[in-house]
């Protein structure tokens, strides 16, 4: 045995790390999991929906955050998650009126927004306990958004809750004979389609349903930020036109809503008539909903004869008025909007 035979080997040269393999590996495994997000969302709306409902919970939280500090020192009376239905908290109301009050009141119901496939009564909350201090029972609605629920389940649901309204009106401290519809954004759109369902007997027999109060008893509606005409809806491309279809997917259980009775029936704008009740209308000049919905719903409901207060602002109005501005009332814009409301509801529940 030679003494060579107990010398160590070399060591090997060590591998040059190579940290751009760990960069295409992540690269791989997030084009993978896009790909399978692609494909699932290619079968069900669910993903899709469910992003979108993160991101509009966290900016409805924050807004409803905002408004509270607006809420004036007014006793109120509050009765919270009435249940109108036996769907649990979808189908509950909240219920708002000045503590002075020694009996019925003008009534708001107010459907809240989302895209229909997120948002709850809380929302806006604090908006009604504005409205309620000046002299108003606020009535805000839950029901079964998307994909849970598809349509015309919510319209169905909102039925049954203005007929418990009007069957408990008395304990609600509900006058049945001034009631005024509201809504923002989606809940403008379900507004509009149930003041529609009350006032016109031809679309109440489309829609197979029977409305629950008289159109006597209906004296106006409050529309903000909505969506009227679903054909140009489906028109739009890029972020937003992905959001609105994947909503619309998740709200009525089919890619074709835009072919069928689902597009047609939601799209007031063409369904409206001389007897729908005096309507408020408003949207901001940064929202594109205004230009493609909320103006044209205005003209149409002023060519077929309904008194309509507007309040648009000029395209190149700073700052630009985002989507439901109305309700970020830090801005003095939303508070001129707040006060014409109050007016307008004054002007059209008085005696």
């Amino acid at each position: 045995m030679s003494a060579h035979d107990h010398e160590p080997e070399p060591a090997r040269p060590a591998k040059a790390r190579r940290p751009w393999r760990r960069t295409k590996i992540a690269v791989a495994c997030v084009v993978g999991v896009a790909a399978v997000v692609a494909i699932v969302g290619s079968l069900t709306p669910w993903p899709s929906a469910m992003i979108i409902r993160a991101v509009f919970t966290k900016g409805g939280d924050e807004t409803a955050a905002e408004m509270e500090k607006h809420v004036p020192d007014v006793e109120l009376t509050e009765q919270l998650d009435v249940a109108y239905g036996d769907r649990g908290a979808d189908t509950t109301l909240d219920v708002f009126s000045p503590a002075s009050a020694t009996g019925p009141l003008p009534t708001v119901v107010w459907i809240h927004g989302g895209a229909w496939i997120s948002g709850a009564k809380e929302n806006v909350d604090p908006y009604l306990r504005i409205l309620a201090a000046e002299g108003y029972t606020t009535i805000g609605v839950n029901y079964t958004i998307g994909p849970e629920g598809v349509y015309p389940l919510a319209v169905n649901q909102l039925n049954e809750a203005l007929a418990y309204i009007d069957e408990h009106a008395a304990e609600l401290g509900v006058d049945p004979t001034r009631i005024v519809l509201a809504g923002d954004s989606a809940g403008a759109q379900l507004a509009s389609q149930m003041a529609t369902l009350i006032t016109s007997p031809d679309y109440a027999e489309i829609m197979d349903i029977t409305p629950s109060i008289e159109a006597s008893h209906l004296v106006a509606t409050v529309l903000n930020c909505g969506v009227y005409d679903l054909s140009a809806l489906a028109q739009l491309d890029g972020i937003a036109g992905w959001g609105f279809k994947s909503a619309m997917w998740a709200y009525s259980g089919t890619k074709t809503w835009a072919e069928d009775s689902t597009g047609a029936t939601m799209s007031t704008v063409d369904w409206v008539t001389a007897d729908f009740p005096a309507t408020y209308i408003s949207g901001g000049n940064g929202d594109g909903l205004t230009w493609l919905q909320s103006i044209p719903m205005a003209k149409r409901l002023d060519e077929v004869g309904v008194e309509v207060t507007t309040l648009f602002w000029p395209a190149p109005h700073e700052p630009a008025l985002p989507h439901e501005y109305q309700f970020h009332l830090d801005l003095p814009d939303a508070r001129t909007a707040l006060q014409k409301t109050i007016d307008f509801l004054d002007a059209h529940t008085s005696r």
